[in-house]
């Protein structure tokens, strides 16, 4: 059975990486980010378009396909229209929502015969969520959905994201979790050669951390792993959390904990002031390396050239966003069980 797949928003190359490592090739991922060709290309030794999806035709995709006994069309578009925080605050129609709707008609018009997809867990809280699932199933796509913990799936990282998965083939679902007990902090990254707050680690310019400001570095000082700012002194607590309003923000400044999985890693998971991303032990937030393995990225995956500067924004944003590597395997062991089946039951028929 002759298999092709296409990674719509492929990003750095998280899910790519996942399938490649399961064994379901990848002929071409598509981003609009430039920043992402190098590591995509580099890691995945795959073809990298640099495309506005909107641009993309269902004739393209089809002529990168070729001619194969299966389709298999990922589409991991960006998380932040849906997220808690965007939830929460009613935030207006974000344009990015669109990107669902361009994912159905190029679903339409390709004819895939595997369909997958994974975002936030509100995503389900939305219109457009549904209507994408409609569309699945007026094409007579069977269709499975639910929120898998990465966790659960060998990722050192506790990170909730909801998974779709779609066959013209029969039922699907995802497989099973993998992990009885989760990867740690300290299993994933405690080997890493110590830094302080804005070294560069000489072997490895990825495994260099954000600099602190004076009063940050008191701050992390007397942060305790798992804890928050009500921890501090009442001279550290910065003005906004003192205030009624910002008292219920306890999830910034925050050390992580060895012995437990990481928290999700965002865009801006390099600093300490955005999130628990404190290193546990040392007096810095994560590196930029630490976060990529946090995300499950092996240990010398390659996300810029050796000339290059190390952008925090940049780099940060193509981490944070990413696909967990054991995620995206996970979804590409669900995928090749579902096609082991269905060879089966065609094999039985005949």
């Amino acid at each position: 059975m002759k298999i092709s797949s296409i990674d719509l928003f492929c990003g750095a190359g998280g899910l790519t990486h996942g399938f490649i490592l399961e064994g379901l090739p990848v002929k071409a991922g598509l981003d609009m980010d430039p920043a992402c060709r190098y590591p995509y290309e580099t890691n995945n030794r795959t073809k990298f378009l640099q495309k506005d999806i909107t641009a993309v035709s269902a004739a393209e995709l089809n002529r990168i396909f070729g001619e194969v006994d299966v389709k298999i069309l990922a589409g991991c578009a960006p998380c932040q229209p849906f997220s808690s925080y965007a939830h929460k605050y009613a935030l207006k129609r974000d344009e990015k929502w669109k990107l669902l709707y361009e994912f159905s008609r190029l679903i339409k018009g390709s004819k895939p015969h595997v369909v997958t997809m994974e975002n936030v867990p509100t995503v389900a809280k939305y219109e457009v969520f549904h209507d994408f699932v409609k569309m699945l199933e007026g094409l007579n796509y069977h269709v499975w959905y639910g929120v898998a913990d990465s966790s659960d799936y060998g990722v050192p990282q506790s990170r909730k994201r909801m998974v779709l998965l779609a066959s013209k083939f029969g039922p699907i679902k995802m497989i099973d979790p993998t992990c009885e007990k989760p990867r740690t902090v300290k299993q994933a990254i405690g080997r890493l050669k110590s830094l302080k707050a804005g070294e560069t680690y000489k072997r490895d310019q990825l495994h260099t951390a954000a600099k602190l400001s004076d009063i940050n570095l008191k701050r992390i000082k007397v942060s305790k792993p798992g804890g928050t700012w009500r921890d501090w002194p009442k001279n550290l607590v910065a003005d906004c959390h003192q205030e009624k309003t910002g008292k219920t923000f306890s999830s910034v400044y925050g050390r992580m904990v060895w012995d437990a999985p990481a928290p999700t890693m965002t865009t801006q998971c390099y600093g300490f002031g955005n999130g628990r991303f404190g290193h546990p032990k040392q007096n810095r937030a994560i590196s930029l390396r630490e976060a990529a393995i946090l995300q499950d990225f092996p240990k010398a995956y390659k996300f810029i050239e050796k000339a290059e500067g190390v952008n925090f924004r940049v780099l940060g944003r193509m981490i944070g966003n990413a696909v967990p590597v054991g995620l995206g395997r996970a979804i590409a062991c669900s995928i090749n069980e579902h096609l082991t089946g269905y060879k089966s039951k065609k094999r039985k028929r005949a």
